[in-house]
């Protein structure tokens, strides 16, 4: 009886000893719904930079630049380089007053309603494509920039008077940049 005993045990401490066994998930994603999305959204970019350049190549009058960030603008009022050849960098106080519109010229924010807008250079929240835009202003200059909706206000839109994916027409009159402290 003490060997069946003794066997028993052995075996029992040879089963609980075996190292435990990773648990798979139940279901696997393939990661088809990324691979949608990141059709539709270049879709819809290509879509609305196809809007911007019939915009473009219907104003003959106006010279627009294409951008570095995904952009295009145009100056209303630009001041000459011996005037002034400052422009905001990381810190820089500015100070300015935008108005938005649609691609299609319906006003958005009507020119005074926003309030005249004290921003810090890439220290606080706005929008990505006038965060971009005021980088290539300089004090006195009023400037059109068209942004496809991902330098706009994207999906989620500004929850006010912009829906999702809207892209939008914005003037900017840029008043002053006061420079950030060099004292530490």
């Amino acid at each position: 009886m003490k060997k069946i005993i003794f066997s028993f045990l052995i075996i029992s401490v040879i089963i609980s000893c075996k190292s435990p066994e990773a648990r798979y998930p139940v279901s696997q994603n393939s990661g088809s719904y990324i691979n949608e999305s990141v059709a539709r959204n270049k879709k819809l970019l290509a879509q609305e930079e196809s809007l911007i350049k019939d915009i473009i190549a219907e104003d003959s009058t106006t010279n627009y630049i294409a951008s570095n960030g995904g952009f295009w603008y145009f100056y209303n009022k630009k001041v000459a380089d011996s005037v002034s050849t400052i422009k905001p960098e990381f810190g820089d106080i500015v100070n300015f007053d935008y108005h938005i519109k649609t691609l299609n010229d319906q006003t958005i924010y009507a020119e005074g309603e926003k309030p005249t807008k004290e921003y810090a250079i890439d220290q606080e929240n706005l929008f990505s494509g006038l965060r971009d835009g005021l980088k290539l202003m300089k004090a006195g200059e009023t400037v059109t920039f068209l942004f496809p909706s991902y330098k706009a206000f994207g999906y989620y839109g500004d929850k006010d008077k912009i829906g999702t994916n809207i892209p939008i027409k914005t003037t900017v009159t840029l008043h002053s940049i006061r420079k950030q402290d060099t004292i530490n």
